[in-house]
């Protein structure tokens, strides 16, 4: 089964569904393409509710899946967005991780330039936290030569959004995703859906693009087995490899 460690499932939280009708056809629609697990994705932010009412209302979500019979485990998680303001929980120990391990899903800027990132990278890693870059392909940062390879290196993961592979961020997310791909830099893939409308079509042409592109054997490592093991909260070894 899929783990989804990218996906705003929860109704009133963030820029997710607006209510339970929007978060239960989400739902549908992933345990239809074979998601057996999702880590709620939350935007750490502060204009957005805290930990605590996140916390509650995934267990609202919980309950009601199981009332209506979907068999889609949640566990705790976030989008960090790379700020201040997370720089500070993380380094005094308050971070927002997925299901309380070491992993945790971080949002760099969309269009600005992190000259910082790598030295970020290994104080996070000192640590022991284990950044997982959201939607490399769709952010500046990662279109300068040899970024996404340096923050591997260092330690931290890439998260391919599906959507980028089937056009829905445009030309260029696409052809860099495609590349990343091609060079084994990502380690885990994720929906990133925020609402209902036409999710299961475009999710899984996008499952099929991915397929077509590297194979089902790497599709399952970057849906099945990698996600599973953040959860978990093991390690991987996901390097780079020679292109």
């Amino acid at each position: 089964m899929y783990t989804d460690l990218h996906c705003h499932l929860l109704w009133g939280i963030d820029d997710g569904p607006e209510d339970p009708a929007a978060t239960l056809s989400m739902a549908r629609a992933l345990s239809a393409l074979g998601f057996g697990a999702v880590a709620p994705s939350t935007h750490a932010q502060p204009q957005f509710p805290g930990r605590a009412d996140v916390a509650a209302r995934r267990e609202e979500v919980r309950a009601l899946l199981a009332e209506q019979g979907i068999a889609l485990s949640l566990f705790e998680g976030a989008e960090n967005m790379l700020d201040e303001q997370f720089l500070e929980r993380e380094l005094s120990d308050r971070g927002w991780h997925i299901n309380g391990g070491p992993w945790l899903l971080v949002e760099v800027p969309f269009e600005a330039i992190v000259p910082t990132l790598a030295e970020l990278v290994f104080r996070l890693r000192r640590k022991g936290s284990r950044p997982l870059f959201a939607h490399p392909e769709r952010c500046a940062h990662f279109e300068g030569k040899g970024r996404a390879e340096e923050v591997v290196r260092t330690g931290a993961g890439l998260q391919l959004d599906l959507g980028s592979l089937i056009g829905r961020y445009g030309r260029p997310a696409r052809k860099l995703a495609r590349k990343f791909l091609e060079a084994g830099l990502y380690t885990v893939a994720a929906t990133d859906l925020h609402g209902p409308d036409g999710a299961q079509k475009w999710v899984s042409e996008a499952m099929r693009e991915l397929s077509h592109a590297v194979g089902n054997t790497e599709l399952e490592r970057l849906m099945d087995a990698n996600p599973a093991r953040i959860v978990r909260g093991e390690a991987l070894d996901d390097a780079p490899r020679d292109t």
